[in-house]
């Protein structure tokens, strides 16, 4: 897979966005951590499911058997 620029800054503003939510939004003494795994789990979770996206899109004829 080739990583696009337009994907690479779609996973950067999922990161911001994601971190500020949790690290604003936190009381726990261990948001910066909280904040940090549960962002980077974000980007790989858009990045998994980005990959399963583009991995077929030009076949056109899957396989069923």
């Amino acid at each position: 897979m080739t990583f696009k620029p337009k994907y690479i800054v779609f996973g950067i503003i999922t990161f911001i966005i994601i971190f500020l939510m949790n690290y604003l939004g936190n009381d726990a003494p261990d948001k910066l951590y909280r904040a940090l795994l549960t962002a980077f789990g974000a980007v790989v979770g858009l990045g998994i499911g980005m990959w399963f996206y583009t991995r077929n899109k030009d076949d056109n004829h899957p396989d069923f058997d």
